[in-house]
């Protein structure tokens, strides 16, 4: 049985075919931002058309880089790629499948797909975040349960404020904790990507106290087991997970025990499509 996994983020998206529960076949684009929605969906189709003439893909889930109404099972928005407000994309997918998929936030999934297969198995709840071109969360519980809240906008913590006072977000606030530290925003304040910007040392050092600043509210609000960060910053390692831990043992509130582990996804560019396969497996929608 052939189950297809879709991840449209900001910085790319991926098509993955799996087979008895491993990836046999990939294709992956950069995102042009410029293209919008229109041009996602032409490169998409074209690479479906294919597979659909090679294959029998019976099963399909997918993961969006933005708000997902999952109830509704529509994209709310996207505030990195115009076009995307209000879009029924699993509808769209269904004129090339033949079948509806279902779709939920890329963060949602990310962190179904560390939780069952990487640096989350055996840590609930688990809290993960994604650290790329924009900032998400989503939180798994016992039994494998995603929580996304009464409306399904849990787990947007790249849109709290931590800084009140700081620069215009995209989302029309002030000072998000995405604005301050997803690699979009880092490439503009400072005119260097974030992969040689995280080279620095003196960069990471101040870089990490506004990235704990937002992940101290995940650990006091949820007190989770583990904290899994993926994205394309994670990519840093050590260079950046030390510093942050640290960072974080001097931001946590004194008499707090919660736990302070925090750890790179193992799946690195694959989390989101192993939580896409999850949810495609089990028909929820």
């Amino acid at each position: 049985m052939s189950t297809l996994a879709v991840d449209v983020g900001g910085t790319k998206f991926t098509l993955a075919l799996f087979e008895d529960g491993r990836i046999v076949e990939r294709r992956s684009q950069p995102t042009d931002r410029t293209g919008g929605r229109d041009w996602m969906l032409d490169r998409i189709d074209t690479a479906l058309r294919d597979w659909t003439r090679r294959y029998r893909i019976d099963r399909c889930g997918i993961g969006f880089g933005g708000p997902v109404d999952f109830d509704a099972q529509r994209v709310a928005l996207s505030t990195h790629v115009e076009g995307w407000s209000d879009f029924d994309f699993p509808a769209h997918l269904e004129k090339l499948l033949g079948f509806r998929p279902p779709m939920d936030n890329d963060a949602n999934l990310g962190a179904l797909g560390e939780a069952v297969y990487g640096a989350g198995r055996g840590f609930r709840p688990l809290f993960y975040m994604t650290l790329s071109t924009g900032i998400g969360g989503g939180l798994v519980l016992h039994q494998d349960a995603v929580y996304r809240g009464a409306d399904s906008y849990a787990g947007e913590i790249g849109h709290l404020t931590i800084r009140p006072d700081g620069p215009a977000c995209l989302c029309g606030s002030n000072g998000c904790f995405e604005r301050m530290c997803c690699g979009l925003w880092l490439e503009r304040d400072y005119g260097r990507s974030a992969e040689e910007l995280l080279r620095d040392p003196a960069f990471v050092e101040t870089y990490v106290v506004n990235l704990a600043l937002g992940l101290k509210a995940a650990i006091m609000l949820l007190n989770p087991a583990r904290i899994v960060i993926g994205g394309g910053i994670a990519k840093a390692g050590g260079a950046l997970f030390w510093p942050l831990r640290a960072e974080l043992r001097r931001q946590i509130t004194a008499w707090s025990r919660a736990r302070i582990d925090v750890e790179p996804a193992a799946l690195g560019d694959d989390s989101v499509l192993y939580g896409a396969f999850l949810l495609a497996t089990r028909g929820e929608r």
